[in-house]
């Protein structure tokens, strides 16, 4: 065979695993891959995009115009082709192929086609169902001490504001066995954490054993020797039932953190949102008094259409009584074949930007202040590298990666990478802290 193959991923976590199954794929097949596009014998560069909100996609089509105009073939992957389907064929004559996101495991097919200039070099499903390629496995582009598995692809919901269903299809599990031998594997290599990800996490096992299973494959995961921790990502209201909670507040190796996106407070524009009016305080009330220790984290959408200062005004008091302790913050981002995409009124980008700042300003004294109580505790904390001065850097149990703050620790202990240790809290930041072990 000639030439390697390198691949440039953009995009989400569950992106990523996107990403390192095209590359399993590859080298199961015998060929030679690589994450430099610029290596000298690189013959095809694929470009796995992002197209969830408009700056992602700015950002992919960024990687796809340097390669073409480095004289690389490229092949552009994933959710652009997906989104724009034949128009970006048209738009992009110089691509060598194109792939869907339900169509990755045919990525060695359309490489050999390109190879002999085979004219099928358009493999997008036009209703894509994502079924997880379970005859492949991934090549692992992020190395360390965690490691994510995608229990599920798709979603049920139509929020109003997200393209998703249309780019990934309707929700498919994967079966529960599946998910314990990829998490078994991943823990004989070395991965102390496992994150567990989908587009609603809570969902999991609806489709395919016809009720909410989460609770049951995390119990079945807790009992995998050598694994430490289990984090749970985007847990969707709707599902998140008593059983849910009871596993993570009493399963030892779960991490007492909740991950879930309400994206707004106001009835009305969850409403707008398509998305369910829960009693939130309550709900966020429940979880803190059955699941001790609890790290709750969300995400809000600020400007969304038919956001009034009224409607803001409920937001920002909500975020005031429920002191989350991680929290994200976006700006609406009009996306076409959207609900919200034609929905009324929109809401200016200036109006936008100064209320998801003023959302972050409270929170950013909300997470000082809840830093500054772990002064004189001991946290249990994942150790992510040591530095070359001998700093230790960790991540609590409070801290997904990438997303959330540090741990930074002064040691004269010998750490490896992966080891859990309780770190005795010194000093804090808005959003890190700083201790020793």
């Amino acid at each position: 065979m000639t030439g390697k193959i390198a691949i440039i991923h953009h995009g989400c976590a569950k992106n990523l695993i996107d990403t390192e199954l095209m590359l399993g794929a590859l080298v199961k097949k015998g060929y030679s891959v690589t994450l430099d596009p610029f290596e000298n014998d690189v013959e095809f560069v694929i470009v796995n995009t992002c197209s969830f909100i408009h700056d992602a996609e700015k950002e992919s089509v960024s990687s796809i115009f340097n390669m073409i105009s480095n004289g690389k073939k490229v092949i552009i992957a994933g959710c652009l082709p997906q989104k724009h389907g034949e128009e970006l064929k048209t738009l992009l004559p110089e691509a060598v192929g194109f792939i869907g996101t339900s169509d990755v495991d045919k990525i060695v097919e359309l490489i050999e086609g390109a190879k002999c200039n085979d004219s099928k070099r358009f493999l997008v499903s036009k209703n894509p169902v994502c079924k997880y390629p379970e005859n492949i496995d991934r090549v692992q582009i992020t190395v360390g001490s965690s490691s994510y598995i995608k229990i599920a692809e798709g979603c049920d919901y139509a929020c109003g504001y997200c393209v998703i269903p249309k780019l990934r299809g309707p929700y498919v599990s994967r079966p529960i066995d599946s998910i314990i031998n990829e998490a078994k594997n991943l823990v004989n290599k070395g991965v102390s954490e496992i994150i567990l990800i989908a587009q609603d996490t809570s969902s999991y096992g609806v489709d395919l054993y016809k009720k909410p299973m989460l609770a049951e494959l995390l119990h079945k995961l807790n009992n995998i020797e050598n694994l430490s921790w289990i984090r749970v990502l985007y847990t969707y209201p709707t599902n998140f039932n008593d059983e849910l909670i009871d596993a993570i507040a009493k399963l030892d190796k779960v991490v007492k953190y909740v991950d879930i996106p309400l994206q707004h407070s106001h009835p009305e524009v969850l409403k707008a949102m398509r998305r369910p009016a829960i009693d939130q305080l309550a709900f966020i009330e429940k979880l803190r008094s059955k699941i001790n220790g609890l790290c709750l984290r969300t995400t809000l959408i600020t400007g969304y259409p038919t956001e009034t200062e009224e409607y803001f005004n409920h937001l920002y008091n909500f975020v005031e009584k429920a002191r989350f302790d991680r929290l994200g913050v976006f700006e609406f981002s009009r996306e076409k074949d959207t609900y919200a995409y034609a929905l009324k009124p929109q809401i200016p980008a200036r109006v936008k930007k100064v209320r998801k700042n003023k959302i972050l300003k409270l929170q950013k004294n909300i997470s000082n202040s809840i830093n500054k109580a772990f002064v004189g505790a001991s946290i249990p904390c994942i150790v992510e590298q040591i530095r070359e001065d001998g700093l230790a850097v960790l991540r609590s149990y409070r801290d997904a990666p990438d997303v959330d703050g540090l741990v930074y620790a002064e040691t004269s202990k010998v750490l490896v990478p992966g080891d859990i240790w309780d770190v005795k809290v010194t000093d804090f930041s808005d959003y890190d802290l700083f201790g020793e072990i």
